[in-house]
């Protein structure tokens, strides 16, 4: 594995030299400047143009656009690896290309919090800016602080942990996964009681953003009638609704790239086509022979239902098969199929769509109101069973708020049951969102079902990724043995 100095450049050189701000219409509109910390942070429009640049180190190929998704549905029961994906095939460890995925994931997170430490830090010093402005800049500060963390402990454990108390002291120990998830529940529930009701922006938080982050938290931690109630205030709000379909084109509607919002936007990170924005995992998606990504495109992962089990037993009549998954063949079989599920007919040359990231829909927060109840309640309610109803109706083709003749219900179901009911309908649901391994691996259940999909047995080492090397060499407060995660 190569040695590298980018992690403490990045953190601690450039944020003292300046803020790059790049074009981006469609989601948030932001101006190329450079800007010193010192000067900056007194008006309205400079916090705000700072908190942009909060999101931009996640726009990139290497990390939110296409790498991060794709990586861990290489790793699902779902899916096949292809080209320099496929050594995660094996699930005995990464090579140095997937290691070198992982450290650019690393980064890119990390220059994440960087950028909304110095929100936090500076904004309550601004001189021609509100209190009421300042409370809700820090406070979406605050909750991407607490996603990047989010990702950061299911993925490394614990880890680093820097605020606006520290952000300037290069040597930090890792922190504790549960002082990892204490700072991630404390920003969440600052983020929930100071965001506003309704974005500014389509791309931007609000509370109801945080309160899903909060229950997907929860329900990580196993503080599961949390998890139900936070998720339910959002059900309750009545803001947010499944977008209809009734035919797997409608999806279009959901997933498209033309779409700029819909009713089931929780927390999206939006992307263009313009400018150099747009959303690469269309690319990674697809074949250069399909018209899925204009001529374009990597056919990253891929499935075949002779050989997945999973993909194997999913209903033919399921609106999201027929829609996600398409049959191509491209030397890796004759039964073997691909995603379209972002597509974009009309993406630039080079395959970037126009398609936005679902982080959080309706449908995430109520499937997690189905598991958390159930398992609060040691048994599927009533409540529970039409959370995930609404899902599976929708699936096929129903109103989601009517009964239809594809109902789940309770009298069918023990808790144990209705967990594995609602673990097939979630990845039926998210296929291709990048976030099936980590419902796996935060069930205990990742070994059993890569096995069962896909005939293989995993190595331990897979369920943490390796602390990089460059911050390795260059926190001098970790330890390159006792501090590395085991197996690396």
């Amino acid at each position: 594995m190569k040695h590298s100095t980018i992690f403490r450049f990045s953190y601690f050189i450039l944020p003292l030299l300046l803020l790059y701000i790049t074009s981006c219409t469609k989601a948030l509109e932001e101006s190329p400047k450079s800007l010193s910390a010192e000067g900056f942070y007194n008006t309205k429009s400079e916090v705000e143009a700072a908190t942009y640049a909060i999101y931009s180190p996640l726009r990139t190929g290497g990390s939110m656009s296409a790498f991060y998704e794709v990586f861990h549905d290489a790793l699902s029961d779902f899916f096949i690896p292809n080209g320099s994906w496929i050594p995660l095939e094996d699930y005995t460890g990464l090579d140095n290309t997937n290691y070198g995925r992982t450290e650019a994931f690393w980064k890119s997170f990390y220059l994440s919090i960087r950028n909304a430490n110095l929100v936090i830090k500076n904004t309550p010093n601004g001189t021609d800016i509100s209190d009421a402005d300042k409370a809700v800049y820090i406070a979406e500060a605050r909750f991407m602080r607490a996603l990047m963390y989010f990702q950061l402990v299911r993925n490394w454990g614990g880890v680093p942990i820097r605020t606006e108390a520290n952000m300037d002291i290069p040597d930090l120990q890792r922190g504790s996964v549960e002082a990892v998830y204490q700072l991630i529940e404390d920003d969440l529930k600052f983020a929930g009681e100071n965001l506003p009701t309704k974005a500014a922006q389509s791309g931007r938080p609000n509370k109801w953003s945080a309160k899903a982050v909060l229950a997907d938290t929860y329900l990580q931690l196993k503080r599961y009638t949390d998890a139900q109630d936070r998720a339910n205030e959002v059900i309750q709000s009545g803001q947010f609704s499944l977008v209809p379909v009734t035919q797997p084109d409608d999806f279009l509607n959901l997933y498209g790239p033309d779409v700029i919002t819909s009713s089931e936007e929780i927390f999206y990170l939006k992307f263009t086509r313009q400018n150099g924005q747009g959303f690469q995992l269309t690319l990674y998606e697809a074949h250069p022979n399909t018209p899925y990504a204009n001529g374009a495109g990597y056919f990253s992962l891929y499935t075949d239902p002779t050989k997945i089990a999973v993909v194997k037993n999913w209903d033919a009549n399921d609106l999201r098969k027929q829609y996600d998954l398409y049959p191509w063949q491209f030397g890796r079989g004759d039964s073997t199929y691909l995603v379209r599920k972002f597509q974009d007919k009309q993406a630039l040359p080079g395959g970037t769509g126009g398609n936005d990231y679902p982080w959080y829909r309706y449908a995430d927060v109520l499937m997690t109101y189905a598991e958390a109840a159930n398992a609060a309640n040691h048994g599927p309610t009533t409540a529970a069973v039409e959370a995930l109803n609404k899902v599976h109706r929708r699936a096929y083709g129903y109103p989601a708020n009517t009964a239809s003749p594809v109902d789940f219900k309770v009298a069918d179901y023990n808790e144990s049951s209705f967990l594995t009911l609602i673990v097939k309908e979630r990845g039926y649901e998210t296929l291709f969102e990048g976030k099936r391994w980590m419902e796996l691996k935060r069930l205990g259940i990742a070994k059993d079902y890569i096995k069962a999909s896909k005939g293989k047995t995993m190595a331990d080492v897979m369920l943490l990724w390796p602390i990089p090397n460059a911050e390795i060499n260059y926190n001098k407060a970790l330890d390159p043995v006792a501090d590395q995660n085991p197996g690396y």
